[in-house]
């Protein structure tokens, strides 16, 4: 069963409907004994970095999701915020995150603030190398839909899964084993979108 964490931050919905749409059995849940089951998690998110990171520990769900992620190595997704949440620290709220990945998340430096405006809003191309497998059976330079403000530096290059130039390039994926974390809205990216989804639940099984 796979669990999309609830904890108050956002588009769980949608996340919810694509994977319906596939056939995948999974609800939405911010209980411990749901997430204690879980064969897969997701932790999508929209807004505010220390609000997030705030609603986790209100929730008691901090020690759960370390005793999944990091100690049962279970497979997990981020989405959006909940890729920034697995990082070190944030610049939005001056907060320290999960730290499951050695990253900082800065807001949007860009020096063209006509032609690049913040957030970024729409759709880019993601460049990939194809060597990790989140990105199996999609194009190299396909486009994914985004919205954001900040985005995550990972210390690590080598767990850097995908880039995107955006007056700049910045990390938009990450993989490091089961732990994938992206910048991008599968749940709004049409089929490449699904595909995405796909290869996170066929990587996680093997």
């Amino acid at each position: 069963m796979i669990v999309i964490i609830d904890y108050g931050m956002g588009n769980l919905r949608s996340v919810y409907n694509k994977f319906k749409r596939m056939g995948i059995n999974c609800i939405i849940s911010s209980k411990k004994e749901d997430i204690e089951s879980a064969e897969k998690l997701i932790l999508p998110g929209v807004g505010h970095f220390k609000y997030g990171m705030q609603n986790l520990q209100s929730f008691g769900l901090i020690d759960i999701l370390i005793k999944k992620v990091i100690d049962e190595k279970t497979p997990i997704l981020g989405i959006c915020l909940g890729t920034q949440l697995f990082c070190r620290h944030s610049q939005e709220g001056n907060c320290e995150g999960l730290g499951w990945l050695d990253a900082e998340v800065v807001k949007f430096n860009v020096s063209d603030r006509l032609k690049y405006k913040v957030p970024h809003m729409g759709w880019n191309q993601v460049r990939h190398s194809g060597q990790l497998p989140i990105f199996r059976d999609i194009p190299d330079g396909a486009n994914f839909y985004f919205v954001h403000s900040y985005v995550a530096h990972p210390e690590d290059e080598s767990i850097i899964a995908s880039r995107t130039d955006y007056g700049a390039p910045f990390c938009s994926a990450v993989q490091r084993g089961l732990l994938v974390a992206t910048q991008i809205y599968p749940e709004k990216s049409g089929i490449l979108g699904l595909q995405l989804y796909r290869n996170f639940l066929e990587m996680a099984a093997a």
